[in-house]
């Protein structure tokens, strides 16, 4: 079957460690939408923090597409405009945002300008590699600029794709089941790192933006290649006719991918083109 689009999660998986797009892989990948392949990016992060990337992979020029806040939000990067859009209602929001407050967590939401918390100073996680600025981070990632707010769940009065929290990796990992059993049947929560524990509207991940936009190129699953390395890239390595699950891939991916190729760090998703497409 030829491949007309490529789906590609962003960290772990697009970018190396160095959170970079290594030269070899974005040459295959621009060297594959000269041919006529669409490449489209799928991830967590908010539109906002995806779009330097896809420019840098020249997506508006061969009109590419962006998967963001876990499936919430299609977007084409030619014309800008969304393509499909699912936003957790207000008084869900109001309800996940009270029952986080019981658990040590740190709660971030958005709209288009700020990235809310409740308390800027209350930063750190503790990770493998030493102490690290959550907060910072994303909201840098995100091109937000930060804003504190006392209560998330009295303040919260526009539309939220997405509820992102942080926390130790171990506590969330002991804890997530609590965290969400209370909003199995309105929202999707899922795990996009072992310190982030996400929630979407019910019924929306990558697959389900993923397949509003094969509807819109009229191309089929058997005609869609992906990669991916966390639990939140599940849905497209399923989806897809080809699923691609990263070297550094969490077990679980790489037991119901298709193919394993090399890590983010060793060109995987460059090496994998090579064999193809």
């Amino acid at each position: 079957m030829t491949i007309k689009a490529i789906v590609l999660d962003i960290d772990g998986t697009l970018l190396t460690s160095e959170k970079k797009i290594s030269e070899k892989t974005k040459q295959s990948l621009i060297h594959a939408q000269k041919k006529g392949v669409k490449v489209i990016l799928a991830s967590g992060r908010p539109t906002s923090g995806m779009l330097s990337l896809a420019k840098e992979l020249l997506m508006d020029v061969y009109e590419g597409f962006l998967v963001s806040y876990n499936g919430a939000v299609a977007m084409d990067c030619l014309t800008h405009q969304p393509i499909f859009s699912k936003v957790i209602p207000n008084d869900s929001a109001k309800k996940i945002l009270n029952h986080l407050k019981q658990f040590q967590l740190i709660p971030m939401i958005n709209d288009e300008t700020y990235m809310y918390v409740n308390d800027v100073y209350n930063n750190q996680l503790q990770l493998p590699d030493g102490p690290f600025n959550i907060i910072e981070y994303e909201s840098r990632g995100g091109q937000f600029l930060l804003c504190e707010v006392k209560d998330l769940a009295e303040f919260v009065d526009f539309p939220l794709y997405k509820i992102l929290i942080a926390g130790d990796p171990e506590y969330l990992q002991q804890n997530h089941l609590a965290i969400k059993e209370p909003f199995l049947d309105q929202v999707t929560a899922a795990f996009s790192a072992p310190f982030y524990f996400e929630f979407t509207m019910k019924g929306i991940d990558k697959a389900k933006a993923l397949n509003e936009i094969a509807a819109q190129l009229s191309i089929t699953q058997n005609e869609i290649l992906s990669f991916g390395d966390g639990q939140n890239d599940r849905s497209i390595i399923e989806y897809a006719g080809t699923g691609i699950a990263m070297g550094n891939a969490v077990d679980e991916l790489k037991e119901i991918a298709d193919d394993v190729t090399l890590s983010n760090d060793e060109d995987g998703i460059a090496v994998a083109l090579e064999k193809y497409l």
